[in-house]
C-alpha cells in the first residue's frame, strides 16, 4: 500500500512496536498451514530442471517431524544447531524444525571451509549440525576439532551421518516447545574489518520486526504475492526475506537452486507469476547487459535491491524496459530494514531512501549528534531499539563495548539531503582522503557505471606521496569494449562532468571481475592492497 509523505511522517512519529509476548516464526508457519493448508509455500526449481512444491501444510508437518528428530538427539531450548545447506525446501524445514525444538539456528554458508565450521561450532557451542551432502567433506574434516557430536545429512547417506530424509519420514510430529518473542532465535556470524566473525544474536522478535518494518515499508508484501529473493540460507538476508517476509505474511515464494545468468533470471521471471523480486546490485547490473532484456513479458510489480547501493544506470534501464523503479533498501545482519524507498516515495537517483518508522535510524557525527541536512554522518540506531540485535552470543564484554554509547553505530556513512533522503557514502573505513578532501567511493562508482563502456566499477584510496591518497578505480568493461589509454581518458573526463572534478579516478585498472564476498559485496580491502601498485597515470 502506497504512503503519502504526510502519512509516512505521521507513522514515523507514532510507530509503536507492540510485540506480542508469545510471538515466534514457527507459530506463524503453523497458523498459515491451518488457514491455507494446500497453498504453495515454496516453488523450488534446480538449475538442472528439477521441480518441487512445498505447501504450508507440508512445511508445518515436516518441520514438526524434524523437531522430534532434534529432540531425540537431545536438543533443548536455547541449544544452538549449525545449518549448512544451499537453497532447498529442506532449508526451511530444518530451520522451522529447529525453532520448534526450542533450538537456536546458526546459519552458515555452504562455502565454509573446515576451520570455519569448527570456529562457528566452538563459539556457538553447537553439538548438532544439519548439512547438505555438498558440504559433507568440510564438516567431516572439522570433526574432533569442535563440539560437534551429531551429524544430519541432507541429500545422501554416509557413514557417521543420520539421513535427514529417513529420520524425518519415520519421526512423529512433535509438540513445539513453547517460545516467546524474547527467546534466542539465531546466531548470525558477521565479518568486520578486524578479527574473526562475530556471533550476532537475535531473538524471535527480530522476525516480528521484519513483519512490521521490512515487509511493510520496503517489500509492501501480502499473502497474495509471489516473491523471489535470490539470497541463500547461510546469510542474514535469508532471514530478512524468505523467512522474515515470506513466512510472516504467508506469501508463496520461488526458490532457485544453482548459479544463473541474466537469461535464466529473465526466463524464470517470465515463467512464474512473481510480483516481488529482491536481488543484489551485481545481479541487476548483470541483467541489464542481457540482449534478451526487452523480449520477455513479466508479472513483476516491484523490484528491490539489497546488499550494497545500486548505481543509477541499471535502475534507469529497468525502469525504461519494464516500467518498474527499483527500490533500494538498507540494513545489516544486526538489524531490520533501517532505510528504504517506501512505496509512494518519489525516488531520487542514487538514494537508498529515508529512515523506516520504528528502528529510529539517524545519521550522526563523531560526537553522537545528528548531522545537519546536506552533511555526511554515520548511520546509527538508538541502543536498545527492537530494530537491532540484542548483543553477541555468550560475550557480555563485547556486547557491553558495542552498546557503551547511546547509539549502535553501523559503520556506514550517508549524506542526508535537504529533503531527508539518505545517499550511501561508503563505510567509515572506506572514505578516501585526498589532498584534504573526503571522497566517498560510491559517488565515483556511480559516475563510472553511468558510462556506456562500464559494466561494474569499484573505487578505493591508493597511497600517494603528495596527496596522501588518490582515487583508484577498478573497472569491468561492458561487452564489446576493450581497454585503452583513450578509454581511461574518456572515463576520467566523464567522471569530472558528473561529480566534482577533484573526485575523478587518477588511476584506472581494467579487470575481468571484482573480488566479492559470497553475498556479493565488493572486497574493498583486497582492492586496497592492489591499490598500492600504481600505474603511473596519477
Amino acid at each position: 500500500m502506497e504512503l503519502t509523505r504526510q502519512e509516512y511522517e505521521r507513522e514515523l512519529r507514532t510507530f509503536q512496536w507492540n510485540i506480542p509476548e508469545g510471538y515466534n516464526i514457527a507459530a506463524m508457519v503453523d497458523a498459515h498451514a491451518q488457514n491455507r493448508p494446500e497453498r504453495p509455500c515454496v516453488l523450488w526449481e534446480s538449475d538442472t530442471g528439477l521441480r518441487r512444491t512445498l505447501t504450508w501444510k507440508d512445511l508445518s508437518q515436516l518441520s514438526s517431524r524434524f523437531a522430534a528428530v532434534l529432540m531425540r538427539l537431545g536438543v533443548k531450548k536455547k541449544d544452538p544447531v549449525l545449518h549448512i545447506f544451499p537453497r532447498l525446501p529442506e532449508a526451511l524445514i530444518a530451520q522451522i524444525g529447529t525453532f520448534k525444538a526450542g533450538g537456536v539456528a546458526v546459519p552458515c554458508t555452504e562455502m565454509l571451509r573446515a576451520k570455519e565450521v569448527a570456529y562457528r561450532s566452538e563459539v556457538s557451542g553447537a553439538r548438532v549440525v544439519v548439512a547438505h551432502t555438498s558440504t559433507r567433506e568440510e564438516v567431516d574434516e572439522a570433526r574432533g576439532d569442535c563440539p560437534l557430536e551429531q551429524f544430519i545429512l541432507i541429500g545422501d547417506e554416509a557413514p557417521g551421518w543420520l539421513s535427514f530424509e529417513k529420520e524425518v519420514e519415520r519421526a512423529p510430529e512433535a509438540t513445539p516447545v513453547q517460545l516467546g518473542a524474547n527467546d534466542p532465535m539465531t546466531i548470525n556470524f558477521t565479518s568486520g574489518t578486524t578479527g574473526n566473525p562475530k556471533p550476532v544474536m537475535h531473538r524471535h522478535r527480530w522476525m516480528y520486526g521484519h513483519s512490521m518494518v521490512t515487509a511493510r515499508y520496503w517489500w509492501d508484501a501480502t499473502s497474495e504475492d509471489m516473491i523471489w529473493a535470490t539470497t541463500a540460507p547461510g546469510w542474514a538476508k535469508w532471514y530478512w526475506a524468505p523467512i522474515g517476509v515470506g513466512l510472516n505474511v504467508g506469501a508463496t515464494q520461488l526458490m532457485f537452486s544453482g548459479r544463473f545468468g541474466p537469461e535464466k533470471l529473465l526466463e524464470l521471471l517470465s515463467r512464474y507469476p512473481i510480483t516481488k523480486l529482491c536481488a543484489t546490485p551485481t545481479e541487476y547490473r548483470m541483467l541489464v547487459q542481457s540482449p534478451e532484456l526487452g523480449r520477455h513479458k513479466i508479472a513483476l510489480k516491484d523490484a528491490l535491491s539489497a546488499g550494497e547501493p545500486l548505481n543509477v544506470e541499471p535502475m534507469e534501464v529497468i525502469r525504461k524496459t519494464f516500467g518498474i523503479t527499483i527500490r533500494d533498501g538498507y540494513g545489516q545482519t544486526e538489524s531490520v530494514c533501517l532505510v528504504c524507498n517506501y512505496p509512494g516515495l518519489e525516488p531520487k537517483p542514487g538514494s537508498m531512501g529515508v529512515p523506516t518508522p520504528g528502528p529510529g535510524a539517524v545519521a550522526i557525527d563523531e560526537s553522537g549528534e545528528p548531522v545537519a541536512r546536506g552533511e555526511v554522518g554515520e548511520i546509527a540506531v538508538p541502543a536498545g531499539s527492537p530494530g537491532i540485535f540484542d548483543g553477541y552470543w555468550r560475550d557480555p564484554e563485547l556486547t557491553k563495548e558495542v552498546f557503551a554509547d547511546q547509539w549502535y553505530r553501523t559503520g556506514d556513512l550517508a549524506r542526508v539531503d535537504s529533503d531527508g533522503y539518505y545517499f550511501f557514502d561508503g563505510r567509515a573505513d572506506d572514505v578516501i582522503k585526498a589532498s584534504g578532501y573526503r571522497i566517498g567511493p560510491f559517488e565515483v562508482e556511480d559516475a563510472l557505471v553511468a558510462h556506456p563502456a562500464v559494466a561494474e566499477a569499484a573505487v578505493v584510496g591508493a597511497p600517494h606521496p603528495m596527496r596522501g591518497q588518490i582515487v583508484k578505480a577498478f573497472v569491468v568493461l561492458a561487452r564489446g569494449q576493450s581497454p585503452s589509454d583513450a578509454l581511461v581518458q574518456s572515463l576520467q573526463d566523464h567522471v569530472k562532468t558528473v561529480t566534482a572534478p577533484y573526485k575523478y579516478p587518477r588511476e584506472i585498472a581494467f579487470v575481468q571481475e571484482l573480488p566479492k564476498t559470497p553475498s556479493g559485496k565488493i572486497k574493498r580491502a583486497e582492492l586496497r592492497k592492489q591499490g598500492t601498485e600504481h600505474e603511473g597515470n596519477a
